[in-house]
């Protein structure tokens, strides 16, 4: 196998760059905070920025839990390929990497890239303004294949650099719990007007009695109850209801919603209750 590797500081872009570097050099994989993406989807792994630390976002970077590092070292060997992009935040990260994950390395040595020499002073500085200031770190897969993992953490698939990217379908942001501007939490009442607002424009829906969430990290519940006309089609006109609250929500606040749940307490008969 042939192995590279992509260094540099923490929060310097090394995860923006990943997916073109791999088209560049004709990389078939990359190792990257715990996650094994290959050919553009993730196939294996935890991601590091779902640790509630630094510490522990360090440990499963690293793949400290041995079991883990066997999990992960099968779902390579499953796949088998040809090269791989490992990316650290130095060369000796990157070679530990390389020991507990079992990867061999050829009969050449390990190429290395640093992200000093593809990358511009300003375009490093903007990179971490980004992390510093609003705790935003860049995944280099499709935010489909994240959605799952990253339900109740800030999911935005359009990436950092609007305007800017090569393979917008291949990047995602997301705030992880460790971020360095603290929690970021939706108020009851901005997800209740959200819901009105769907509401208003529902054929099935005639008033909204009480939305609530439970905004638990990887498991970003909303829960509404409603009343509803009695001439909807209530399985089929409350399931689009469900689909339309989830897409706002996640439209208008960047959250990923696990789960809508609609609760029906009253059907109103021409006018009437």
């Amino acid at each position: 196998m042939e192995i590279w590797t992509l260094t540099g500081p923490s929060g310097t872009g090394k995860s923006f760059r990943a997916m073109d570097i791999t088209q560049n050099y004709g990389i078939d994989g990359v190792i990257d905070d715990g996650l094994f993406i290959y050919k553009g989807r993730v196939i294996a792994g935890e991601s590091a920025k779902l640790a509630a630390t630094k510490v522990g976002a360090i440990k499963a970077a690293i793949f400290n839990d041995s079991g883990k590092a066997e999990a992960m070292s099968r779902a390579i060997r499953m796949k088998a390929p040809e090269s791989l992009l490992v990316l650290g935040t130095s060369d000796e990260m990157a070679d530990l990497i390389i020991e507990r994950l079992g990867l061999e390395t050829g009969p050449g040595p390990v190429h290395r890239i640093y992200i000093e020499d593809i990358t511009t002073e300003d375009e490093r500085t903007e990179a971490r303004a980004q992390r510093v200031n609003y705790g935003k770190h860049v995944i280099p897969a499709p935010a489909l294949d994240l959605k799952r993992s990253f339900a109740g953490y800030f999911l935005d698939a359009l990436g950092l650099f609007k305007g800017r990217l090569k393979h917008q379908d291949e990047k995602t942001v997301v705030r992880p719990s460790f971020s360095y501007i603290g929690e970021y939490v939706l108020s009851e009442k901005v997800i209740s007007d959200i819901v009105r607002i769907v509401a208003e424009d529902d054929r099935a829906v005639c008033d909204v009695i009480l939305v609530t969430q439970d905004p638990s990290p990887g498991n970003y519940v909303v829960n509404v109850a409603v009343r509803i006309r009695s001439s909807c089609s209530l399985w089929d006109d409350l399931m689009k209801f469900q689909q339309k609250i989830k897409d706002a929500v996640e439209r208008m606040t960047a959250f990923n919603v696990a789960e809508v749940n609609v609760e029906v307490r009253g059907i109103e008969y021409g006018g009437r209750i």
